[in-house]
């Protein structure tokens, strides 16, 4: 069985993704952010990744953006929300604050097709908790944005290189519409291959 390491921002939703995960065929062991270290994690041998979301910025998620760092090059990564946004500051990207404020909101957003987003329709509806986002013109080269608001605001990256993903909305909340043909795409990124434009 495929086992995703999930680490646990403080976050009240990080218990439907592992039931989401679970649901779908994995095995999912939880830590705190505070609870285990890089060795730790890699003496599990996961085959997944995941960072939850959860309160504050990226500087507040423990080991988050450390493990990140330290599984990018070896293991897929899904990070939702404070997750996603952990991506983004470690590869070079800032967080500020969202063009609105996002609690329990509803947004069509726009993605490009490919990996998580396989076989899913766009525009996607999906549901928002977050009052920071991705800032558009602090973003590296190195992050494709993979799905967007209408008015241009980061909903999704992806890693040119690493099979690294992140989302800003929740893919485990009943608002969105395809999330767990989303999370299933993420088990499957392995036997995907990513096109990007040139």
């Amino acid at each position: 069985m495929r086992k995703i390491l999930m680490i646990d921002n403080f976050d009240s939703f990080t218990y439907n993704l592992v039931q989401g995960f679970r649901s779908l065929g994995t095995e999912v062991v939880v830590f705190r952010n505070d609870a285990i270290t890089i060795d730790e994690a890699k003496a599990l041998a996961p085959d997944f990744l995941v960072i939850s979301p959860g309160p504050g910025r990226p500087k507040d998620a423990g080991i988050s953006m450390e493990i990140i760092k330290a599984f990018a090059s070896n293991v897929p990564i899904l990070g939702v929300c404070l997750g996603h946004q952990c991506i983004v500051e470690v590869f070079g990207g800032k967080i500020t604050y969202a063009k609105q404020l996002m609690h329990g909101k509803t947004s069509a957003i726009e993605h490009d097709e490919q990996t998580i987003f396989k076989n899913i329709k766009t525009p996607m509806i999906v549901g928002r908790y977050h009052s920071l986002s991705a800032d558009q013109k602090e973003l590296p080269g190195e992050l494709v944005v993979s799905a967007k608001t209408p008015n241009g605001e980061i909903m999704a990256v992806r890693h040119s290189v690493y099979k690294t993903e992140g989302v800003q909305f929740h893919p485990e909340s009943i608002m969105t519409s395809a999330g767990m043909h989303l999370m299933e795409n993420f088990l499957n990124i392995k036997n995907q291959e990513t096109k990007h434009e040139s």
